[in-house]
């Protein structure tokens, strides 16, 4: 067991340790290859009795642990969305994690609470959100929109869901290429998947307004009652954008609460020329989006901005004798802004990432991925039968091998999944998938914190190598 007395020269080989691994993480293959169960026969199947060294620690922490990680912020990583992190973040999860503190309610530690205050303004003010919004820090979108969902729930049946139980007839409104998340978070809320109204989208995989206008109609004359609609800023599968301004006169029309989901492009808010996006957003009830995905803040960080606090907290608020203070009322416990009573004290690492990257750096960074991943998507257009079923938009493309002629789904999935796998193959580079019509499409995120314009050269190399060898075999 360790002295905190010693803490300088014990944390010298871990600080060593992080300093070769952010320095070196290109020798690592992206995308663990170790096997179901190889992790776990590693690890004794009983814990120790005694103090083991740091010494033995760390060596089992590269010979059972390093090679069972997938690596998030190697730049050959351009599958699902990023998790990208920066060294002002670690840093500040350093500092957070020393101090340990447990952040339910400013009197716990009321810097936390003022800080992420001041953050949330800081964010919402920069990404042009009307200043009439207020914000906390949620771990994920899922939750915040898990969140946000049961406020709409309370806030359509008058606040009594919460004593009484959810009534049957309550609705919500989402495209189908919304995040599985708002699915999810219908069925633990209790208002029930098959009350989740999947609409349709356009050929730009956006959802159809006028369906939803249609939808929202027919459930109220069979006496149901809608209660949110989730509008997506960035699709997980394609990040398309839904038509906020359409949604929202729609929502106002019928006094249905309206949640946007921006977890991944919402960083891009930060740039002034990207704002377009959330046009009509003075009528939304509610935000998200995650720093932790496209603002170089180590994960888990997600903003969520409300217009109505008041909402939010009667819908989370129990008060216990234990937790009553002076200051209640005063100040923002933020334990009543969410389901969670405890909270990491997260405020500090975007503290630390706005100010050493100021927001020009961060803007400069957005812009320097949309640069890349304009190239990319030129660059990927040229190559032999590779098509792009979809305009490259910020930092994303997505494309799939399509040999002239070849439009049957059963011959071009397979295909593109071997194309795929052949592409992961190597280690240098890790993608994903989607389905776009039905049909198999690869994905490509250039995100990373640290990535270069070699990395992008590097990765337009091995998918023109692996769709050579794909189409010659």
């Amino acid at each position: 067991m360790l002295n905190p007395k010693d803490f300088k020269k014990e944390a010298g080989p871990v600080v060593d340790w992080i300093d070769r691994y952010m320095n070196n993480i290109k020798s690592f293959p992206v995308k663990s290859k170790v096997s179901p169960g190889d992790i776990y026969n590693a690890l004794p199947g009983e814990a120790p009795l005694h103090s083991e060294p740091m010494e033995q620690i760390m060596e089992d922490l590269d010979r059972i642990i390093l090679p069972g990680m997938t690596h998030w912020q190697h730049p050959g990583f351009h599958a699902y969305f990023p998790a990208n992190s920066s060294v002002e973040s670690v840093l500040a999860e350093s500092v957070a994690s020393a101090m340990g503190a447990q952040c339910m309610i400013w009197e716990t530690s009321p810097a936390a609470a003022e800080l992420e205050q001041r953050m949330m303004e800081w964010l919402r003010d920069a990404m042009g959100i009307p200043g009439n919004f207020e914000g906390v820090i949620q771990d994920s979108a899922s939750s915040a929109s898990l969140v946000s969902l049961i406020t709409a729930r309370e806030v359509a049946t008058g606040f009594r869901s919460n004593e009484e139980g959810v009534p049957p007839n309550l609705r919500v409104y989402c495209s189908e290429e919304t995040h599985s998340s708002i699915e999810k978070g219908v069925g633990v809320c209790g208002i029930g998947r098959r009350n989740l109204v999947k609409i349709g989208v356009d050929q730009q995989m956006r959802m159809d307004s006028s369906q939803l206008e249609a939808m929202i109609s027919e459930d109220l004359e069979a006496g149901l009652k809608p209660c949110a609609v989730v509008a997506t800023i960035g699709t997980t599968g394609t990040v398309a954008v839904d038509p906020l301004e359409e949604i929202a006169e729609i929502c106002k029309k019928h006094g249905v609460w309206l949640h946007v989901d921006a977890a991944f492009a919402g960083s891009a808010l930060l740039l002034p020329e990207q704002r377009w996006m959330i046009q009509g957003i003075e009528q939304a009830n509610s935000f998200v989006f995650n720093p932790h995905k496209w603002m170089f803040t180590n994960f888990d960080c997600s903003v969520y901005l409300v217009k109505d606090a008041g909402l939010l907290i009667k819908t989370f608020d129990i008060l216990p004798e234990y937790l009553k203070t002076k200051t209640r009322g005063v100040v923002n416990d933020y334990r009543d802004w969410g389901v969670p009573l405890g909270r990491r004290f997260r405020a500090l690492k975007l503290w630390f990432v706005i100010r050493s990257f100021g927001l020009e750096g961060i803007r400069e960074k957005l812009r320097a991925h949309i640069r890349m991943n304009n190239r990319f998507s030129e660059a990927l257009g040229q190559m032999k039968s590779i098509h792009l079923p979809l305009e490259p938009f910020l930092n994303f493309t997505c494309f799939r091998l399509q040999p002239e002629g070849l439009e049957n789904p059963d011959t071009l999935n397979p295909l593109n999944e071997a194309f795929l796998e052949e592409i992961n193959r190597g280690g240098e580079l890790y993608l994903t998938h989607t389905k776009i019509d039905g049909l198999y499409t690869l994905r490509m995120i250039i995100g990373q914190t640290y990535v270069e314009e070699k990395d992008v050269d590097r990765a337009l190399e091995l998918i023109s190598y692996a769709a050579g060898q794909i189409l010659k075999n």
